[in-house]
């Protein structure tokens, strides 16, 4: 290939990237996409999504009743604390009613909520197949509308003039376009990267006891490039959708099935047998992805999600079968926890349970009173044999460190906005998601943003053609 053989190039493999290279071609452009990894480990951590979580304002084919834009709002206001730029966030929500269609288009099929899902039937889409027949259905597509996709292309650089893109360099092999559009990712796969951010706790490397829930690909090698280049920051490296999973998965991608779903209907210890959260703060899906990091802030990263048999069959079963025991003095030693301080903490837990009316589809009354630290919804005594607990580890699914851009998704530097460079995904999620993760919205942020990319992508290169023209 020779410079100028592409208007549009997209970098990265996933969701993000895919939606940027489908509308660029779709906008008129002639789109190259580079994915660093083999094929059969394209689309980085979208390969393991389900849902795509939706505003509506009415009844749709796979989602019941109606969620409004305030609600939604309300409900990413709250688990960010307010760490979010609300213009961004509300363009994404807003996208979201919409962008279905546009997906069906490509390929994309959808489903309702299975079984120990339907807390999200109202708020999420579920993608028929998971997330890797999304991927698949996308790269059907680009392939019909010819863009073209280099496998093993792993871009390490960026050439640039004062903000605006010039071309993208794999090693020796300079490959120039009129526009680019990053959708690399994070930097979560990159273990001394994570190792430096985070220090030490309590004389802990923590990062060395984190597990990566996705891809082995995301380095975040554009990413720290873009920021040593002069790129505006935004978020937090420390920061990420963090999942408490099995600590016997493996190290990269053990996907959703490594995630331990029992955490509301039990309690959680450390390795001193303490409890240390509120497990039944909110629904599960507002509140799962905040229980990797607490297990990080717990001596040796290492925690147990305790239940009885009341709990069985009432969460998504994880990969891994959870210790059983006949008494909770038995499961103790099974965990290698003490055992005379494992029972004290069920005890006065169970203690602690005050009589209500169980619901885990509703926010119920059944709440501890006089412990701390309380479990405010879904409390039950730990006292019906056997007995389960599941070992966990912070499982990381994406960082939230990125690029700021703004509601073009061009990439700022010093505050002004590329002509020419836009971002989309995990790279520029920490704009909408300073901190914390409610179920689906990484995948909304990644389509709306992809979207948007890949249009003032395309733009941008026929006006640049134009004005060569001229």
């Amino acid at each position: 290939m020779t410079d100028r053989d592409y208007d549009v190039i997209v970098i990265g493999g996933g969701n993000a990237a895919l939606c940027a290279a489908l509308t660029a071609r779709e906008g008129g452009a002639s789109v190259l996409l580079l994915e660093s990894a083999p094929r059969a480990w394209r689309g980085g951590n979208s390969q393991h999504t389900r849902n795509l979580r939706c505003m509506h304002d009415a009844p749709q084919d796979v989602l019941t009743d109606a969620y409004a834009e305030e609600e939604y709002w309300q409900d990413l206001l709250k688990v960010t604390g307010g760490l979010t730029n609300e213009t961004l966030a509300r363009l994404a929500i807003r996208a979201s009613s919409h962008c279905r269609d546009w997906m069906r288009r490509h390929g994309v099929h959808f489903q309702p909520s299975l079984s120990g899902t339907l807390q999200l039937s109202r708020t999420n889409a579920f993608f028929l197949g998971g997330g890797k027949a999304l991927l698949n259905a996308y790269y059907r597509s680009a392939a019909a509308l010819g863009v073209h996709v280099r496998y093993e292309a792993p871009v390490d650089r960026l050439e640039l003039s004062d903000g605006r893109f010039v071309a993208a360099c794999i090693g020796g092999e300079r490959i120039a376009a009129r526009a680019c559009v990053v959708a690399s990712g994070g930097f979560e796969s990159n273990r001394e990267w994570m190792r430096a951010a985070w220090g030490q706790i309590n004389g802990e490397w923590v990062a060395d006891n984190f597990l990566i829930r996705g891809t082995r690909f995301n380095m975040g090698v554009l990413l720290k490039f873009l920021l040593d280049a002069g790129a505006d920051a935004v978020g937090d490296p420390t920061q990420s959708h963090s999942v408490a999973i099995d600590a016997r998965a493996p190290l990269y991608d053990g996907g959703i099935c490594t995630r331990v779903d029992s955490v509301s209907l039990g309690i959680v210890v450390n390795r001193h047998a303490e409890r240390f959260y509120d497990e039944g703060e909110d629904f599960w899906p507002k509140r799962y992805a905040i229980w990797g990091r607490l297990v990080a802030h717990q001596p040796g990263q290492i925690a147990y999600s305790v239940i009885d048999a009341k709990a069985i069959g009432r969460f998504m079963p994880p990969v891994f079968p959870g210790e059983k025991a006949a008494t909770l003095p038995e499961l103790a030693r099974r965990l290698g926890l003490d055992e005379a301080a494992f029972v004290r903490t069920v005890r006065d837990y169970n203690a602690a349970c005050r009589a209500g009316s169980f619901d885990h589809a509703l926010l119920d009354d059944c709440a501890t009173s006089g412990l701390a630290p309380a479990k405010t919804h879904w409390a039950r005594p730990i006292d019906t044999a056997p007995f389960y607990a599941y070992p966990l580890r912070p499982g990381i699914t994406f960082t939230y460190l990125g690029v700021k851009v703004n509601e073009l998704a061009a990439v700022h530097f010093a505050g002004r906005a590329s002509p020419n460079l836009f971002a989309a995904g995990e790279i520029m999620a920490g704009n909408v998601l300073g901190k914390g993760y409610t179920a689906g919205v990484g995948m909304t942020i990644g389509t709306a943003f992809g979207r948007i990319a890949g249009t003032q992508a395309a733009a941008a290169a026929i006006q640049g053609k134009m004005r060569a023209a001229a």
